[in-house]
């Protein structure tokens, strides 16, 4: 039996994340009227003026008030007045981490009537998804500073992932691939040789194989151990600054592309631009077995706000 009644929490944030946040609700209540179904709202101030009032970036028991949702609408995290890093890191990360929200899941489809800068590209060319791991790698802080201020200072962040950490996003993608084509309707992308062979969509692994040649060996490694179960889904593999290069001049040849969090974190703002910019892009950090997250992947951009002009789409979109 289908749910009906859905409690979400919504954290609208800093700058314009609140007028944003406000016009998905909006959309939100209209889609549950239509629809039939129920929405339970309930609004939480975390961000950097709660920051600047108290002192505390979350309250000590947001993870467990949290899990009592069905789902988290958040809006956007940045402040002028707050030192880049303590809200992003307090409030961002800690609920990806502690929420163990693995996927960060990003789309990105251009719309029809939505201009694009890549030349003769259309709704045709860019409709592909981009799996983001986002719990492990460079993000997680392992390193630190010794020496600080001085000529010697020594800085040092790592790189890090598991084998269950990277299995667990490789399945996730593999699965999203068979679930976004059946064998009567395979990606477009795909050759006359390969749907003959019952292929039904590609995954592309981003990575960095000729340089990070112990992280991206896992992941290069799992990917093709884990390919064997899936032969209806063709595989390819690129590095980081070729995906770059194919995702402004051949987007048409992606289908899903799956990578690590900080490769991850920078072609999502390349393919954001591609579909019409921030104001369209959105976004979910998915916990497949618990509480997810979903928010447009655009900053806070606090000099726009309360003069209307933030394109709310993307929240819209999240919600």
């Amino acid at each position: 039996m289908t749910k009906k009644n859905y409690k979400i929490a919504v954290l609208p944030g800093d700058g314009t994340g609140p007028e944003v946040t406000a016009e998905a609700v909006k959309v939100m209540n209209a889609s549950a009227s239509i629809f039939g179904f129920k929405l339970e709202m309930q609004t939480f101030d975390w961000g950097g003026d709660r920051y600047l009032a108290t002192g505390n970036v979350l309250p000590d028991d947001a993870v467990p008030t949290l899990k009592k949702f069905d789902a988290v609408l958040l809006g956007a995290i940045g402040h002028p007045k707050v030192k880049p890093g303590i809200l992003e890191k307090g409030i961002l990360l800690k609920l990806r981490f502690d929420l163990d929200q693995y996927i960060n899941l990003r789309p990105v489809k251009l719309y029809p009537g939505v201009e694009t800068p890549l030349k003769d590209k259309g709704p045709e060319h860019i409709d592909y998804v981009v799996v983001r791991e986002n719990t492990g790698g460079i993000y997680t802080g392992v390193g630190g500073i010794s020496m600080k201020g001085t000529p010697n200072e020594v800085a040092i962040q790592s790189m890090v992932y598991n084998r269950f950490q990277v299995e667990r996003c490789l399945r996730y993608a593999f699965d999203l691939v068979c679930k976004r084509h059946t064998k009567s309707k395979p990606w477009k992308g795909l050759k006359e040789s390969d749907i003959k062979e019952g292929k039904i969509g590609q995954l592309t692994l981003c990575g960095k194989t000729n340089v990070l040649t112990f992280v991206y060996d896992l992941w290069e490694r799992a990917f093709y151990e884990i390919a064997k179960e899936y032969p209806q889904v063709k595989t390819d593999y690129c590095h980081v600054d070729a995906t770059c290069m194919w995702m402004v001049k051949n987007p048409e040849w992606f289908d899903v592309i799956v990578t690590g969090n900080m490769f991850g974190d920078i072609i999502t703002d390349l393919g954001a631009i591609t579909q019409g910019g921030m104001g369209i892009a959105a976004g979910g950090n998915i916990n497949p077995t618990g509480l997810s997250m979903f928010e447009p992947i655009g900053g806070s951009a606090p000099k726009y706000t309360g003069l209307g002009v933030i394109n709310p789409l993307a929240a819209i979109c999240s919600g």
